[in-house]
């Protein structure tokens, strides 16, 4: 082997140096969270969830952000909207411009309403679209593009509305693993130019497309995303994930991201971990 090639090698090995960035974050406490119907294959109406672990679980979620110095801002719990924690589906917001959701089941309908009124009275520009969009579940932000799911929750059309609304490239990638409903169970945004996701999960055309735009992407293993694994939020450099993605944590310290698990197995009962309950706020 060359001086070269020992070099690059080595250089290979070596991880990125990562940088974090402080974040906003916008959660809703599970106060009424329950598994009172099943829209995702998560969901089991026989197996009912523990209301005050899952608050439990949720709360250390909330400070383990604050404690990273973080802005967590709260939106007020709604009675008789047992998803409402999953804050993320409740819209996009981006340099002042927030889309609200469109939930494709009526059961979360009213979700919309409450997350959208606190986006106006936060000051956001907010905007509808005519086709189903479930929010930061289907469209992740990454640099100054967004990677947006469809296949069982968001309509494919919304994507051209999303990308109307804030004036940035929409990349549709289309899900068919119903256990991957929404794309942030299966892709992770680490920062601005890197992600994780588990391959399966999507179309051939959605993986090629992947694979040109992040070569140098983490893919990570079944085991892991079966316990939603990618379902992740990063700042940068600190990557909270659920703690039971034991193999994704070990790739992510080998490209030098500092992971933190948390335990959310109560709310994974409906179907979210992490990013689900968690709406960022992008400057």
């Amino acid at each position: 082997m060359t001086i070269s090639h020992i070099a690059a090698s080595e250089a290979a090995a070596t991880p990125r140096s990562r940088s974090p960035r402080l974040r906003h974050y916008v959660m809703t406490a599970p106060t009424h969270f329950a598994v009172e119907y099943a829209i995702n294959p998560w969901m089991d109406t026989s197996t009912p969830a523990d209301a005050d672990l899952a608050v439990r679980q949720w709360q250390a979620l909330h400070q383990t952000y604050v404690s990273l110095g973080h802005t967590v801002e709260l939106v007020d719990p709604v009675a008789g909207l047992p998803d409402m924690v999953y804050a993320a589906n409740g819209g996009l917001i981006v340099n002042g411009a927030a889309v609200v959701a469109r939930f494709a089941y009526p059961q979360r309908a009213d979700e919309a309403v409450a997350y959208g009124q606190w986006m106006t009275d936060h000051g956001f520009e907010t905007a509808v679209t005519e086709h189903t969009n479930e929010g930061q579940g289907d469209l992740l932000v990454i640099g100054s593009m967004v990677l947006a799911g469809h296949g069982f929750r968001t309509d494919r059309r919304a994507h051209d509305e999303v990308a109307a609304i804030l004036g940035m490239p929409v990349v549709s990638l289309e899900l068919i693993d119903p256990r991957f409903y929404h794309l942030d169970t299966a892709l992770a945004v680490l920062d601005d130019d890197t992600i994780a996701y588990y391959p399966p999960a999507f179309s051939d055309e959605a993986r090629a497309r992947l694979q040109d735009l992040f070569p140098d992407a983490i893919e990570v293993a079944t085991a892991d995303a079966y316990v939603l694994g990618l379902n992740a939020v990063s700042d940068g450099l600190h990557v909270v994930h659920p703690a039971a993605a034991t193999g994704f944590a070990k790739q992510l310290d080998d490209a030098g991201f500092e992971p933190i698990g948390v335990d959310l197995t109560e709310l994974l009962k409906g179907g979210g971990s992490v990013k689900c309950c968690t709406l960022e706020v992008y400057p």
